[in-house]
């Protein structure tokens, strides 16, 4: 393999297509930008909505998304072959490029990268955002060079080793890292509620219930950031005008960081990526963990914010609204447990992710280069 021209090492940042996979890639892009490196980033479709915040420089590919979980049997069938050419592809792209090292950071779409990066023995490693191994991060466990992990400890195969990093977040995120912190009280206050893409209809079945349950002291000072499935937006934001709270549903915020910031309590699924974010910021939160997750990894990754006493946790199972309210109104009721809960957040935070999985990647490039 000849060696790349450009005098910018390059990297091959390979990511599927949530929030989960891509946020964290991003604060990886973010970084490795600043030191000068040139940075690629593979995914498919769904990926690319995400890639508004990734740096103007970091050139986008997008792969075909191939997975055994979805379409029919016609599709299943031709899962390998599609899978098989992305490999190809990728492959030429390397020996063409020469990249310095390869991430992948979980998701169907990272497996041409990564698997190329094998065959042709290109330096790599994959950052696991859960406390369980995702499918295909698991696939090229005992395969890759390094394992950062984001939820410590990690569930590892057996002979196999990680390192704890935390989880990276985007640049947005850590300059609101800490923000202050204005306890509730007698005056407005703001609740933010993130579902995720697959697990926010429960959310939006049971927090407008639940936020119409409060006492009417605190339910008269509340607003609420909702994020909701497009197909709910309109019947919980109906919900909420019901029972006379003021709400702006939507399916998306592009500004969660600064939403979060001004928050006095955040009812989440514990996704990594959503963990981290309250975490650095320094928030209270209800986490309810999606139950449906893969190994049960939401659960997981609630733990440790738990223990540190920044979150409260309701199992799926046992979420129904007058549970949720009574959760709600014992934050919001009392503000020496919620900023007690916020200094338990800001200690479990890991500001220096981005920096410690920084330090993996070019260690690695600068191993293979010796």
């Amino acid at each position: 393999m000849s060696r790349r021209r450009d005098s910018k090492p390059l990297l091959v940042i390979a990511a599927g297509g949530t929030g989960g996979h891509m946020f964290p890639a991003q604060a990886l892009a973010e970084a490795m930008v600043r030191r000068g490196w040139q940075v690629r980033l593979s995914t498919d479709a769904r990926g690319a909505r995400y890639t508004g915040g990734f740096p103007h420089v970091v050139e986008v590919r997008q792969v075909a998304s191939a997975t055994f979980a979805r379409g029919g049997a016609l599709a299943k069938l031709l899962v390998p072959f599609r899978i098989a050419g992305g490999v190809l592809a990728a492959a030429a792209a390397m020996l063409r490029e020469r990249p310095a090292a390869v991430v992948g950071f979980g998701g169907y779409p990272t497996i041409p990268a990564l698997a190329a990066a094998t065959l042709l023995r290109v330096p790599r490693m994959i950052h696991e955002q859960n406390g369980v191994l995702g499918r295909v991060n698991a696939l090229f466990a005992k395969h890759v060079d390094a394992i950062a992990c984001g939820t410590w400890p990690t569930r590892l195969p057996d002979g196999v080793k990680g390192t704890p990093t935390g989880n990276p977040v985007r640049a947005a995120v850590l300059a609101r890292a800490g923000a202050a912190y204005i306890p509730p009280g007698d005056y407005p206050m703001s609740l933010v509620v993130i579902g995720g893409s697959q697990g926010a209809r429960i959310l939006s079945d049971v927090v407008p219930a639940a936020v119409a349950m409060l006492p009417e002291a605190i339910r008269a000072n509340l607003r609420v950031a909702h994020q909701a499935r497009a197909e709910d937006v309109e019947r919980v934001t109906e919900s909420y005008a019901q029972a006379g709270i003021r709400a702006e549903v939507q399916p998306f915020f592009n500004d969660i960081p600064s939403r979060l910031s001004e928050a006095q309590l955040v009812i989440s699924r514990s996704g990594a990526s959503s963990v981290a974010d309250i975490s650095i910021i320094g928030r209270p939160a209800i986490l309810i963990p999606l139950a449906t997750a893969t190994g049960d990894h939401q659960t997981a990754n609630a733990r440790g914010l738990v223990a540190a006493e920044g979150a409260i946790m309701i199992p799926e199972s046992a979420l129904e609204p007058g549970a949720l309210s009574e959760q709600i109104a014992t934050v919001l009721g009392q503000p020496e447990a919620a900023e007690h809960m916020v200094r338990g957040a800001l200690g479990y935070a890991r500001p220096d992710a981005t920096e410690k999985l920084v330090d993996m990647v070019e260690g690695l490039a600068e191993k293979a280069r010796a």
